[in-house]
């Protein structure tokens, strides 16, 4: 955070955070629209309705400035491990370390549902998005899915440590 710029907090999603989840989504993927396909780009930058979906499944969280949600991230358990998805940072808020603390809140709910790892999907053109989540401990892997509607993805993991000590 620069000096004078107002703090950042890290909450839960509300319901009617949706739309200005959806608005973070394509604010902060329209840069890379023409390395999409228009359907993989429809997928990435959800609908305030599946964002409601994705609410249903599992927790959301929104880094806000100023009542302005300014960042996202959602989480889904599947079997015992954490799908990291719908990430996103506007691109005037970057490179202060929102990114990191959005993946902590996903980090300390794997951690109370005891999952085992995290895993997410990315495109390679992503670059800034991918040495943030190799600094926070996601390992590339050769698992699937490959591909969002014909635009190129790989799959990253992150093992989660036992933190008992049994």
């Amino acid at each position: 955070m620069k000096e004078g710029e107002p703090a950042i907090q890290i909450r839960r999603a509300t319901v009617d955070d949706a739309p200005s989840i959806a608005e973070v989504l394509h604010e902060s993927f329209v840069e890379y629209r023409a390395l999409y396909t228009t359907e993989a780009f429809a997928a990435t930058t959800s609908s305030s309705t599946q964002i409601l979906q994705r609410m249903s499944e599992g927790p959301v969280w929104v880094a806000v400035r100023e009542k302005m949600i300014v960042g996202t991230v959602s989480a889904v358990l599947k079997n015992r491990s954490v799908y990291v998805r719908g990430m996103a940072i506007l691109p005037t808020t970057r490179g202060q370390h929102l990114g990191q603390r959005l993946l902590e809140q996903v980090d300390a709910f794997a951690m109370s549902c005891h999952a085992q790892s995290l895993y997410l999907s990315t495109t390679p053109f992503l670059m800034r998005a991918i040495r943030l989540y190799e600094r926070c401990g996601f390992q590339r892997t050769d698992e699937g899915p490959h591909d969002l509607f014909q635009t190129p993805l790989f799959t990253m993991v992150k093992p989660l440590e036992s933190r008992s000590m049994n």
